[in-house]
C-alpha cells in the first residue's frame, strides 16, 4: 500500500469548513486499501498572523517541505487589512508557492452538464467545457524587483512593480503545458503581450522554440491575452490548454472559473519539478477566498477543494482511479440536483457545506 503525507492548511474564513469535508474524504480514501494518507494540521494566513505574528511559521514550512504534498483552504479576510504589508495573509502563501518552488498552476475550468444553467454565458457556450489553464507562478510581476513605492514630495508617489522572465522559466512552464495537452485534445494557446510587453516577444519566442524542439506533434496557436480574455466569453469551448504568465494567468483563470457557474466549482494544483524518484513538490487549494460574509454559517461550497483532493490523489499520490471516483461523485450529486448557495437553481435542493460532503461520501459509497 502506497503511504504518504499531506500537511492541511485551512486557513481563514470558510477555509476551515470545506477542509473538513476533504478530512472526510481522506479517511475515505485509507478506507479503500488503495493508500494510506498520514495528515497533519497547521496555520496559514490571518489565524497564523494572530499566532505567530507572521502569515506562516517557520515550524509550518518545515513540515510543508516534509510532506508530500499540501492542501489549503483559504486565507484572509478584512480583520487583517491593517497588518503590515509583508505579513498580510496572502504572503504566506506566497512564501509557499516560492520556497516550495511550485512554478506551475494547474487550474482546470470544468462545466459540468448539471450546471450549465448557472453559467452567466449561454448553455450552448459552456455545456461541456473542459479548459486546463496552466499559469506560471513564481515569477512574473509578482515576485520581480524593485517592487515598491516612492515618495516623490509634493503630494506625489510612484509605485513599481517588475514584469521579469527568463528563458528556463518559460521553458519549463511550457513543457507541463505541451505534456498535459498530449493526454487532452493536443491543443495548446500560448498567451502573451508580445505587442507592448518585451517578456511577451520573449515569452514567444521560447514557447515557440520549445514546441519545435520537442513538441512537433502538438497543436500551438499564439494568442494576445486581452484577446484570449474575450474569446474565452465568446467561444470558450476553442480553448483546450492555454499557457500563459502569472499575471494573465491569474486573470484568465478566474474569467474562465465564471464560464463554469461559480469559483466555488474549481480547483487548482500548483506543481514543482520532479525529483529522482518521481515526486512533485505540491500543493492544492480552490480557485475561491475565504469568503468571510457566510464563514462559520455552514454555507460555503465544498466542492473545489474536495475536487482539489482529487487532483492531489492523481498527480501527487498516482491515485488515477481514485480521483476518478471523487469526480464521478460529484457530478452525480450535481445530477440528483443538489446544490450550495452560489450554484443555486430553481428546481434544485439547497444544501450546506456538510450535506454537500455527505451527499458525494454517500455516492462514493454506494458506487463501490
Amino acid at each position: 500500500m502506497a503511504s504518504f503525507k499531506l500537511l492541511l492548511l485551512p486557513g481563514d474564513g470558510i477555509g476551515t469548513e470545506v477542509m473538513d469535508e476533504v478530512t472526510r474524504l481522506i479517511e475515505w480514501a485509507n478506507g479503500t486499501g488503495a493508500i494510506s494518507i498520514e495528515t497533519e494540521t497547521d496555520l496559514i494566513g490571518g489565524c497564523a498572523y494572530d499566532e505567530h505574528g507572521e502569515a506562516i511559521s517557520e515550524a509550518a514550512m518545515q513540515t510543508a517541505h516534509a510532506a508530500d504534498a499540501v492542501m489549503l483552504g483559504a486565507v484572509g479576510g478584512p480583520k487583517w487589512d491593517g497588518v503590515p504589508y509583508d505579513k498580510r495573509p496572502e504572503a504566506g502563501l506566497l512564501r509557499l508557492r516560492k520556497d516550495l518552488q511550485l512554478f506551475a498552476n494547474l487550474r482546470p475550468a470544468i462545466c459540468y452538464p448539471a450546471l450549465a444553467e448557472a453559467s452567466s454565458l449561454k448553455r450552448e457556450l459552456v455545456e461541456g467545457l473542459d479548459i486546463m489553464i496552466v499559469r506560471e507562478l513564481t515569477g512574473g510581476v509578482y515576485f520581480g524587483e524593485p517592487k515598491e513605492i516612492t515618495d516623490l514630495g509634493n503630494g506625489q508617489k510612484r509605485a513599481v512593480d517588475t514584469q521579469v522572465y527568463e528563458t528556463y522559466e518559460i521553458e519549463r512552464i511550457a513543457a507541463v503545458a505541451f505534456d498535459l495537452a498530449r493526454k487532452r485534445g493536443n491543443l495548446v494557446h500560448s498567451a502573451e503581450k508580445r505587442n507592448v510587453m518585451k517578456t511577451g516577444v520573449l515569452w514567444n519566442e521560447v514557447v515557440t522554440k520549445v514546441h519545435k524542439d520537442s513538441y512537433s506533434d502538438v497543436k500551438l496557436e499564439h494568442i494576445l491575452a486581452d484577446n484570449c480574455a474575450m474569446q474565452l466569453v465568446r467561444a470558450p469551448k476553442q480553448f483546450d490548454v492555454i499557457v500563459t504568465d502569472n499575471l494573465f494567468g491569474d486573470v484568465l483563470s478566474d474569467e474562465a472559473a465564471m464560464a463554469t457557474g461559480s469559483l466555488g466549482m474549481l480547483p487548482s494544483a500548483s506543481l514543482g519539478a520532479a525529483d529522482e524518484n518521481g515526486m512533485r513538490p505540491a500543493m492544492y487549494e480552490p480557485v475561491h477566498g475565504s469568503a468571510p460574509d457566510i464563514a462559520g454559517q455552514g454555507k460555503a461550497n465544498p466542492i473545489a477543494t474536495i475536487a482539489s483532493f482529487a487532483m492531489c490523489l492523481r498527480y501527487s499520490f498516482d491515485q488515477g482511479e481514485l480521483a476518478d471516483k471523487i469526480e464521478a461523485a460529484i457530478a452525480n450529486v450535481l445530477d440528483q440536483g443538489l446544490r450550495t448557495g452560489d450554484i443555486a437553481q430553481k428546481g434544485c435542493k439547497t444544501v450546506g457545506t456538510r450535506e454537500m460532503g455527505d451527499a458525494i461520501i454517500a455516492s462514493l459509497n454506494n458506487a463501490s
